[in-house]
């Protein structure tokens, strides 16, 4: 009888959705909603010349971060929009960390999108802002994009105060005036 019970379908139909929902339960707690209003979450990258980066190196900065990739059409479109703005802001504290999830040179995403040359793109571009790898996409989960390009604007208090999903003018009125108000801002 005792063996019977433990081949039931049933019962391991009911143990597995246990175990499901119990994980799930446990999980919910550590995945924070990144919107508008919220903590930006912390992560670390490395930078185009190697030297891994994090948030908090820019603390008290206004930072642009921008989650993007070389194949994405939106994403070059923004690009020139973004080092004007960085341009025009150089003397302030205003970061834009552009954060690529291309493949690493040489090899293919799980979509088979050949990896980036983002040494070349940034020359293309005559960026000067600072460039980020992050090919584990640990980054855009951590952030819950739903794609790319995908820009999130963080206040000197570490506070997200603009997301935006698809590409933008960034060096449009609209936000070069909600940039200086957070640089205005203690």
């Amino acid at each position: 009888m005792k063996r019977r019970f433990l081949r039931s379908p049933y019962l391991w139909a009911i143990l597995i959705t246990a175990m499901v929902v119990g994980f799930a339960w446990v999980k919910r707690e550590s995945l924070q909603p990144v919107i508008t209003g919220a903590s930006a979450p912390t992560f670390s990258a490395k930078s185009l010349d190697g030297i891994t980066m994090s948030l908090e190196d820019f603390d008290g900065r206004v930072i642009l971060l921008n989650i993007w990739a070389t194949w994405c059409e939106p994403c070059l479109e923004e690009m020139p929009s973004m080092q004007r703005l960085y341009d025009e802001l150089d003397d302030e504290d205003f970061e834009i960390l552009a954060v690529s999830i291309d493949a690493p040179l040489g090899q293919s995403d799980d979509f088979g999108r050949a990896g980036g040359d983002l040494d070349l793109f940034a020359k293309g571009l005559d960026l000067t802002f600072r460039i980020l790898h992050d090919p584990s996409g640990d980054i855009q989960r951590t952030y819950q994009t739903t794609g790319v390009p995908e820009t999130f604007l963080i206040g000197k208090d570490g506070l997200i105060y603009k997301k935006v999903a698809g590409g933008t003018r960034w060096d449009a009125p609209v936000n070069q005036d909600l940039v200086r108000r957070l640089l205005a801002s203690r």
